[in-house]
C-alpha cells in the first residue's frame, strides 16, 4: 500500500494518527489483560463452579418433577 504525500505536514499529520492508534491498542491490551487476570483468580473459579452446580441442580430438579407427572 503505498500512499503519495503531498507535504511533510501530510507525513507527520499520518505519523501522529499512527502513533496515537498504536497508544489507543496498547491501552485497550492492557485492559484485556487486567480483565484475564480477574478472571483467573481463585474467587472467580468458585463463582463459576457454583454458578454451573446451582444450574446444574436446579435442571435435576426439574427433571425429577417433570418425570414424576407424568
Amino acid at each position: 500500500m503505498n500512499k503519495n504525500y503531498q507535504s511533510f505536514e501530510d507525513i507527520e499529520y499520518d505519523l501522529k494518527r499512527l502513533k496515537l492508534e498504536r497508544q489507543i491498542i496498547q491501552e485497550e491490551l492492557k485492559g484485556v489483560r487486567n480483565d484475564l487476570q480477574d478472571d483467573l483468580t481463585p474467587a472467580n473459579w468458585v463463582q463459576t463452579v457454583f454458578s454451573a452446580f446451582s444450574k446444574f441442580g436446579l435442571f435435576m430438579l426439574m427433571k425429577k418433577f417433570l418425570t414424576k407427572s407424568k
